[in-house]
């Protein structure tokens, strides 16, 4: 088994047939119980990984095909990335949000996925049809700018000479889309949960420092439209 590339909170392996998600951090049961729980719930509405093995610590998943969309976006190909992006947002939010397995109160509330962007889906280099849809351990019922917002946010942020392609992601989401100052209150709502997240995992660790300043760069981010 091998580190797979693009985790970030938690410690993920692979061999090609099988992945291995071991999870770490604030609440790392109660988040592996949310992610097998989605994983099996929405395994014949989206393409997700299916959960082969679990335990206290890890769930074992299996492989499926794909390139990790934020290689194909820094590839050059942001307009189908971010159309892909927006395609399948759209699906996931006429799901029912009550498989996320939380009381849904809120009028209007969807499922939110939690870290949805090109982070964490698997596209078809051919085509650009999703391939699977990861990391489902944040998910909730929520507003739907939550998962949209986000989504803008890491374009702009880790790939931003791909700002320019974000009305594909708006346009192929078939919904209204909020104006700028409420999704970016998103964003900077999304950001000091992060922050809050890496305090409560270590208070004096380089994460929460990180990000405190995209919370400060995302606030001084001008009127996008």
């Amino acid at each position: 088994m091998q580190p797979l590339p693009h985790g970030y909170t938690n410690r993920t392996t692979g061999d090609g047939r099988v992945v291995v998600k071991h999870y770490c951090g604030p609440e790392a049961e109660a988040r592996l119980a949310r992610e097998e729980r989605l994983l099996t719930g929405l395994r014949e509405r989206l393409p997700v990984p299916p959960v082969l093995a679990a335990d206290r610590a890890a769930l074992t998943l299996g492989h499926l095909p794909g390139v990790p969309a934020q290689d194909l976006l820094d590839a050059g190909h942001g307009p189908r990335v971010l159309a892909a992006c927006g395609l399948v947002l759209g699906r996931l939010q006429q799901l029912d949000p009550a498989v996320s397995g939380e009381p849904v109160t809120a009028p209007g509330a969807v499922l939110v996925h939690g870290d949805f962007g090109p982070n964490n889906l698997l596209l078809d280099p051919d085509t650009f049809a999703v391939t699977a849809v990861l990391d489902w351990e944040f998910a909730h019922a929520g507003d739907p700018v939550e998962d949209l917002a986000w989504c803008e946010w890491i374009v702009r942020m880790h790939h931003p000479d791909r700002g320019g392609d974000l009305d594909h992601l708006f346009r192929a989401y078939g919904r209204p889309v909020p104006p700028w100052p409420v999704r970016r209150r998103a964003m900077l709502a999304k950001c000091a949960w992060l922050e809050d997240f890496c305090r409560r995992r270590d208070p004096d660790g380089p994460g929460v420092r990180q990000w405190r300043d995209r919370s400060r760069a995302t606030a001084a981010w001008a009127d996008a439209g």
